[in-house]
C-alpha cells in the first residue's frame, strides 16, 4: 500500500524527531514542490478527481459475429481500466457451447485493490470467443470488472445478451431476461395501504440497527430527567419527528431527481460518495468520543435532549431527528426493501408519501414515548447507571466508523483509509490541546489540527495516482528487455521507504515524465521492496546498495546502467531518461 505522504510528513514535521529534521533537509526541494505547487492544484482538483461516471459508460462495447467466433472489442474511457482475469462468459442455453477465450496483452499494473500485480487493458481491447451452436440464437451472460485510475473500483459488472447469430444482431441488457420481464409487468396486487405498513413497520425497525440504537437509547433516557411536563413532551416528540420526517423526505427529493436524471440509484445513493462516508467515519467517532465521556461537545453535537427546558432545546429535538436520519442512511431494515421497490416506480406525490411514512416509524417511538404518559413512567429511573449504560453504546458507534472505514478503503484506496485514520489522530489531539489551553496561541494550534484532520483525506482524495503504466521487475524481464535493444528504466522502492514516495509524488508521476516515458517507448519496471524479495535484493548488492531506493536506466542498445541520485528532481530524470532513449 501507498501510504499517504502528505500525512506521512505532517506527522514528522510535527514532532520533529532528528531524523525528521535530516529528512526535512535533504528533501527541502522536494516537499516545496509538493506543499507549494502541487497543493493548490491538488485541491482544486478534487471535484474532478472523484466525479467518476456510471459503469456502462466506462466500458462500452460492440459484439461482432463472425464464423464459429464471437469478437467483442471494449472502448475503455480514459483514466479507467479493465482487468483480464476478471472477463467470464457463460451460456443460458444448450444451444451453444463456449471455447477459452483469447486475450489481448495487457498491462502488468499493481493493484491495490487486490494487492497484487494484475494485467489490465487501457483504452481498448478484444476479446475472441470461438463457440459452437446448433440454434441461429443465442443467450449468453457475460462478466467484467473494471476500476478508475482516481481510485474508485467498480464491483463485478454483469450484462445479458440475446444474439442472432443469422443476421448478428445483439441485444444487450444490464438485467437478466426474467427481471426484464418483471419490470414490464410490475405486480399490480400490491396495494399502497399495505405498502404504507411495510414503510412504517421498516422505519420502526431502523430504531434497532446499531448505528441508531445508541441515539435513540440516549433520547429515551433523556425523558426521564428532563420535559416533566406533558405539554413539553409533546411538543418535542412532535419537533423530533418533524426532523426525521423531513429528513426523510428531502432524501426522497433529491433521490428522485437524481434517477430523473439519468442515474442508476436508490436507497443510501449517498453512501456512492467517498466524501459522505468519511463524513460519517468522523461523525461516529465524534459521537463515540461524546458518550464515552471524552468529548463534552458530543453532548451538544448529538443533541442529546440534556438542554433543559428552555424553548431552545427545541432546535435540539429537531437536530436529533436530522442527525438520526443521517446515522440510519448505511442501514436497511426489513420490510423496507418492498416499500422502497414499489415507492420509486410510483408517482412523486406517492413516492413522498412512502418516505414519510419510513420517517414517521423512525420517530414512531418518540411519539408513543412523549403521547403517552404511563410509557414515562415505566422507563427506569435516573441514575449514575445512565452514564455507564451511555458509555456501553460509545462502543456501537466505534464498531459503526471502523465498518465505514473499511468501506471507504474499498471505495478509493489504502491511501484515503491511512488518511483517515490519521486524520482521526490529529482530531483527537486538536481537541486535547483545546481543553489544554486557555490562550489563545494555544486555541490556535488546537484549530490547525483540526483543520489538518480535516483536510488530511480530502488531500489523499485529490493527490493523482501513479500514471506510468509499469511492469514488474523480474531478472528475466530486464535480461529480455535488453537482448531486445530497449530503453529501460527501473525503480526499486517500498511503501515503506519516505524517500521513495517523495520521489514518486515530486518526479516520477508528473506530467513531463510520464509522457516521456510513453512517447519514447521506455519500459518501466518497478521493484517493490515492500515484502523480503531475494531477486530485488540481489539487484540491489549488484550495485552496492544496501536497502532502496534505487533508480537505474539503461540505454536504448547495449551500455551500462546509469545510477540516479536518491533525491530526484524532474529535471534529473527527464535528462536521464531523454539521454537513454536516443
Amino acid at each position: 500500500m501507498n501510504i499517504s505522504l502528505r500525512i506521512i510528513l505532517l506527522c514528522l514535521a510535527l514532532f520533529s524527531s532528528p531524523f525528521g529534521a535530516l529528512l526535512a533537509n535533504e528533501t527541502s526541494a522536494a516537499t516545496d514542490s509538493l506543499f507549494g505547487q502541487k497543493s493548490s492544484s491538488s485541491l482544486n482538483s478534487l471535484s474532478s478527481s472523484i466525479e467518476f461516471v456510471p459503469v456502462e459508460q466506462a466500458y462500452q462495447f460492440n459484439l461482432v459475429v463472425e464464423e464459429q467466433q464471437l469478437v467483442f472489442n471494449w472502448e475503455i474511457r480514459d483514466g479507467y481500466y479493465l482487468y483480464r482475469d476478471r472477463f467470464e462468459f457463460r451460456s443460458l442455453n444448450n444451444s451453444i457451447e463456449l471455447q477459452a477465450p483469447s486475450f489481448d496483452s495487457g498491462v502488468v499494473k499493481w493493484d491495490e485493490f487486490f494487492e497484487k500485480d494484475l494485467e489490465v487493458y487501457y483504452s481498448q481491447t478484444t476479446v475472441r470467443l470461438p463457440f459452437s451452436s446448433t440454434d441461429d440464437r443465442v443467450y449468453l451472460q457475460i462478466e467484467s470488472q473494471g476500476c478508475a485510475d482516481a481510485g474508485l473500483c467498480y464491483p463485478p459488472y454483469k450484462q445479458w445478451l440475446d444474439i442472432d447469430l443469422t443476421t448478428g444482431a445483439v441485444d444487450i441488457s444490464a438485467v437478466p431476461p426474467q427481471q426484464q420481464t418483471n419490470n414490464q409487468n410490475p405486480p399490480e396486487n400490491i396495494s399502497l395501504p399495505l405498502v404504507l405498513l411495510f414503510a412504517l413497520i421498516g422505519g420502526l425497525i431502523l430504531n434497532l440497527m446499531p448505528c441508531v440504537f445508541p441515539i435513540l437509547s440516549i433520547k429515551v433516557l433523556s425523558f426521564t430527567t428532563t420535559h416533566q411536563s406533558n405539554r413539553s413532551r409533546h411538543i418535542h416528540g412532535l419537533v423530533y419527528t418533524s426532523g426525521v420526517v423531513l429528513s426523510f423526505v428531502v432524501i426522497a427529493i433529491v433521490m428522485l431527481a437524481l434517477r430523473a436524471a439519468g442515474e442508476s440509484i436508490g436507497w443510501g445513493f449517498q453512501l456512492q460518495s467517498p466524501l459522505f462516508v468519511i463524513f460519517l467515519v468522523y461523525l461516529f467517532f465524534v459521537m463515540g468520543l461524546g458518550l464515552s465521556g471524552y468529548l463534552e461537545i458530543g453532548s451538544n453535537l448529538m443533541s442529546l435532549g440534556q438542554l433543559s427546558k428552555r424553548q431552545e432545546g427545541l432546535m435540539s429535538s429537531f437536530m436529533t431527528g436530522v442527525l438520526a436520519t443521517v446515522i440510519a442512511s448505511p442501514c436497511t431494515a426489513p420490510f423496507m426493501g418492498p416499500a422502497l421497490g414499489f415507492a420509486i416506480s410510483q408517482p412523486t406525490y406517492v413516492a413522498l408519501l412512502v418516505f414519510a411514512c419510513l420517517g414517521l416509524g423512525m420517530a414512531l417511538p418518540f411519539i408513543l414515548l412523549a403521547w403517552i404518559p404511563g410509557l414515562t413512567k415505566r422507563l427506569p429511573r435516573p441514575g449514575a447507571w445512565m452514564d455507564t449504560f451511555k458509555q456501553f453504546l460509545a462502543f456501537p458507534l466505534y464498531l459503526t466508523a471502523v465498518w465505514l472505514l473499511w468501506v471507504a478503503g474499498r471505495q478509493t484506496s489504502m491511501d484515503v483509509a491511512a488518511a483517515v485514520i490519521a486524520g482521526l489522530v490529529l482530531l483527537v489531539m486538536g481537541l486535547w490541546l483545546w481543553k489544554l489551553s486557555a490562550k489563545l496561541g494555544g486555541k490556535l494550534i488546537a484549530i490547525a489540527f483540526l483543520g489538518a484532520a480535516l483536510a488530511a483525506p480530502i488531500s489523499t482524495l485529490s493527490e493523482d495516482t501513479e500514471k506510468s503504466a509499469f511492469q514488474a521487475y523480474s531478472p528475466e524481464r530486464l535480461s529480455a528487455l535488453r537482448e531486445s535493444g530497449q530503453p529501460v528504466f527501473i525503480n526499486l522502492t517500498a511503501d515503506w521507504c519516505i524517500t521513495c514516495l517523495v520521489n514518486e509524488r515530486v518526479a516520477l508521476n508528473s506530467e513531463k515524465v510520464t509522457q516521456l516515458i510513453d512517447e519514447q517507448g521506455i519500459v518501466y519496471l518497478k521493484g517493490d521492496w515492500t515484502n523480503s524479495d531475494p531477486q530485488i535484493t540481489a539487484l540491489l548488492n549488484k550495485f552496492q546498495r544496501s536497502g532502496v531506493p534505487l533508480y537505474l536506466v539503461y540505454p536504448r542498445g547495449p551500455g551500462p546502467a546509469q545510477i540516479l541520485p536518491q533525491i530526484l528532481s524532474e529535471s534529473i530524470i527527464i535528462e536521464a531518461l531523454t539521454q537513454a532513449s536516443r
